[in-house]
């Protein structure tokens, strides 16, 4: 039986006239072959990364697990299409809040035609893509059985300002998310338990920056991060890169374009650590004026 997925943030959703992925009770995730070259690249990058033998286990475990290729009846009815079949880690939430991040100043890749170059361009210029390295695509936060998600809209979120996403990031760990994003000061009393630890998303995304650091494998274009935690768990965050309809070859050369967007990203976390946990010692692991090895400051 498959349905339409009850938590999407951001991406191609289904909706009347609108093919987008759907999910089933045994923990898959079908995302349908996107159109023109793009679903063949993202299935080809999938193929290449599983059985790539360089890639450190340590790191597989932030892609997706890949099953391969399905045909199934598409979302809207139209009838069988091909899908790629992938790990569903967002289901098994009772009540998820998640976040998807877009990595990189530049969202379009090098041999892109020039009007998607322009199309792009023009929308890393409008939201913090250039100014930040990464941009807030969309999110959705729980509150509690009565108040539920908050879930802002779309365009709104791609309005965002530096000190809108600083502020989106506090409330994603905070136990008063309202839906006004200023309404009431965010109370982070989450930072710890999903930004920080041995397990939590600043240890991740470290883990992540050491090894784009040295890969060279691969280049990640309009990729994304996206976070997902449950508060009353423990560990309780997860974060996975997605959407590889646009990862080009490496040739050798370091993706300093989603390293310096993470950099960044490590940054605003580790600085919203720095100012609620409780456990100094665990924020200590990023020092904001240290210079990587490749120049980044974090």
């Amino acid at each position: 039986m498959f349905k339409i997925p009850d938590h999407q943030v951001a991406g191609h959703k289904s909706s009347k006239g609108a093919i987008g992925p759907l999910v089933d009770d045994s923990g898959r995730f079908y995302k349908p072959l996107q159109s023109a070259d793009r679903g063949a690249q993202e299935e080809a990058f999938y193929t290449k990364f599983s059985s790539n033998t360089e890639i450190p286990n340590h790191i597989r475990k932030f892609f997706p697990n890949y099953y391969g290729t399905k045909d199934i009846e598409a979302s809207d009815g139209s009838g069988p299409r091909p899908h790629l079949v992938l790990e569903d880690f967002v289901s098994i939430r009772t009540n998820p809040s998640l976040m998807d991040i877009k990595m990189g100043s530049r969202t379009w890749f090098p041999t892109a035609s020039e009007d998607y170059i322009k199309k792009c361009l023009n929308k890393d210029r409008k939201t913090t893509s250039l100014s930040l390295g990464f941009r807030i695509s969309g999110f959705q936060i729980y509150g509690s059985k009565d108040s539920g998600y908050w879930k802002p809209e779309r365009k709104c979120v791609q309005g965002y300002n530096k000190d809108d996403v600083r502020l989106a990031l506090r409330k994603f760990v905070s136990s008063n998310s309202s839906d006004d994003l200023v309404a009431e000061e965010p109370d982070c009393v989450y930072a710890e338990n999903v930004y920080g630890g041995d397990n939590g998303v600043l240890a991740q995304l470290l883990k992540l920056k050491a090894w784009f650091e040295d890969q060279t494998i691969f280049h990640f274009y309009s990729c994304s991060v996206l976070m997902v935690c449950e508060k009353g768990e423990s560990p309780c965050a997860t974060i996975k890169l997605i959407d590889f309809a646009h990862v080009i070859e490496g040739n050798g050369i370091i993706d300093h374009n989603f390293l310096g967007g993470l950099c960044s990203l490590i940054k605003f976390i580790s600085e919203i650590l720095g100012k609620f946990s409780h456990n100094s010692t665990k924020v200590c692991v990023v020092n904001s004026e240290k210079n990587t090895s490749n120049g980044y400051k974090i």
